[in-house]
């Protein structure tokens, strides 16, 4: 027995917030690859869960998919079985990203150990080849020199006053050398700073659009219950 009147008009709207749903997912999926790409770039942070919430972020867009095809099923078919999967489905997506959430603005409160241990580690270990292609990238882009300032580099050299050419201002070759107190040539402040912002931002991106996209969810849960009872109400008139 079909649905009619009001229940008709809840079985179209959920039909279309599968369709938001749809965009949601892929929209969480593009926002978890370039956060994880641009955390791929900047290796400072060995703790996992620098990079956990994008990676969680991209597994519920790729399940929002499958949930999708509950939900406009289900709606379409009119459904009970399907329409009540989908609800289950889209329960436990809005836990998860409530939880991801919240997990991305705890982080923000450790990223300065992290970035700041990390970036030492990386001055340490500058010898190393993917080390030293990263950090150039990091003072290269960011416009810093060393952790909390260039003299962090006073090992780099035995006169104890130069610096990676990716310091300075305007990169030549050899433009570091003996440039460490040399304001002109070379960028003094340090990258530690820096690095917080950038991750500081993607996290905030992460948390603000898990949460807006389960704002919508819980609409589109409230017409799956909706539509359940109908439906269901349908076969007990039957």
């Amino acid at each position: 027995m079909a649905v009619e009147g009001g229940m008709k008009c809840v079985k179209f709207l959920l039909f279309f917030f599968n369709f938001i749903f749809w965009l949601c997912g892929l929209a969480l999926i593009v926002l978890g690859v370039l956060v994880q790409m641009a955390l791929h770039k900047t290796p400072v942070i060995k703790d996992a869960a620098g990079s956990a919430a994008p990676l969680v972020l991209i597994v519920i867009g790729v399940i929002i998919f499958f949930i999708a095809f509950f939900g406009c099923c289900g709606a379409w078919k009119e459904n009970y079985c399907m329409v009540t999967m989908f609800a289950i489905l889209l329960s436990i997506i809005i836990i998860a990203e409530i939880a991801t959430a919240i997990a991305a603005y705890v982080f923000r409160d450790k990223l300065t150990g992290l970035v700041d241990d990390g970036l030492k580690d990386m001055i340490e270990h500058y010898n190393n080849t993917e080390y030293k292609k990263s950090l150039d990238q990091i003072q290269k882009e960011l416009k810093c020199c060393g952790a909390a300032n260039a003299t962090d580099w006073v090992h780099y050299q035995p006169d104890g006053i130069s610096v990676p050419d990716s310091c300075c201002k305007n990169i030549t070759l050899n433009c570091g050398l003996k440039a460490m107190k040399d304001a002109n040539k070379i960028y003094t402040n340090g990258c530690q700073s820096a690095v917080e912002n950038f991750l500081k931002a993607n996290t905030l991106w992460i948390a603000v659009a898990a949460l807006v996209i389960a704002f919508i969810e819980i609409l589109g849960l409230v017409f799956a219950c909706t539509l359940m009872r109908g439906i269901r109400s349908g076969y007990e008139v039957m």
